[in-house]
């Protein structure tokens, strides 16, 4: 014969108890741990001990769910609160059910991706506009009269390329007057279709008096200006590599020029770049930026 759960056995030859004389099987204690013990404790049934592990177990499951039940509100506007009350863990198919994993934390969003805040315009200083003359050829030649684009407007911010830094220099940012026109109505249209795009970052266009300009072989006339790619994370500065660039902005701020006029644009060897053959065109040095020419007012209306 085995031995089944719930059974207790003593060694017959052990003296445990001792019955008294009448015969009623009253149970005196022999033992030094029933010392003292009257007779209703020891008749008492002695507990189940897997029952009562269950049952502390379920009690502490209970305890930890309700601790870790949190309420959350969401504002959904200035006079509406919603609170939320749910478990932590996430919600169960049935009351007091466990659920089986800590799933990892969820963020919830509402409402669209935020976009930046509008610049007002009248924060900046406004165009002066001069009746310049461009001379001679881009890479050859000089301007007179031009105008000078702001450091920065609603639309744009100026970089210099030779400090790498925001804003460029104020001698660095002349052109025909022509330019300066055609370069804002592109980047304000480009702006107005995508208003949730980062200001565009504007280069180098030529001296004051035009000629000869470090780090250029041609941005002598005020005819040239530089524009970075939109980067992907919105910084205001030069992309420092193709991963980094938004090119689907990049091909919208491309269009816009295109459109306005530019003789021509030159851009990175990029298969994401599309544009008219004549006007387009793939050239080396130019992995950060587009190099924009406008035609000379005489040349085009």
């Amino acid at each position: 014969m085995g031995w089944r759960q719930g059974e207790i056995w003593f060694d017959a030859d052990v003296l445990w108890f001792r019955e008294t004389a009448d015969g009623a099987g009253l149970l005196a204690a022999n033992a030094p741990s029933f010392l003292e013990l009257g007779a209703e404790a020891l008749a008492a049934a002695i507990p189940n001990g897997l029952s009562e592990s269950r049952r502390r177990r379920a009690e502490l499951r209970r305890r930890r769910d309700v601790r870790k039940t949190r309420t959350a509100a969401i504002v959904v506007g200035p006079a509406v609160v919603l609170a939320l009350a749910a478990p932590r863990l996430g919600n169960a198919s049935r009351a007091g059910e466990v659920p089986a994993e800590d799933p990892p934390s969820r963020t919830l969003r509402l409402g669209p991706k935020l976009r930046p805040a509008p610049v007002e315009k009248s924060s900046f200083p406004a165009l002066r506009w001069n009746d310049g003359t461009s001379v001679g050829l881009p890479y050859s030649g000089s301007l007179s009269g031009g105008t000078q684009l702001p450091l920065e407007g609603a639309d744009w911010v100026t970089w210099n390329p030779v400090t790498d830094r925001v804003p460029n220099r104020p001698g660095r940012l002349h052109g025909h007057e022509r330019t300066i026109r055609k370069l804002v109505a592109a980047l304000t249209a480009y702006r107005a279709a995508n208003p949730g795009a980062p200001r565009v970052v504007v280069g180098d266009l030529s001296f004051r008096d035009g000629g000869p300009m470090e780090q250029h072989r041609s941005h002598q006339n005020g005819l040239d200006v530089d524009v970075y790619y939109p980067r992907r994370d919105g910084t205001l500065r030069a992309p420092t590599g193709p991963g980094q660039i938004d090119w689907m902005l990049t091909q919208e701020l491309l269009d816009r020029f295109v459109a306005e006029g530019a003789e021509k644009v030159f851009v990175a060897y990029s298969p994401q770049l599309r544009g008219p053959n004549d006007v387009v065109t793939p050239y080396p040095n130019h992995g950060d930026h587009m190099h924009v020419r406008f035609p000379r007012p005489s040349d085009q209306s």
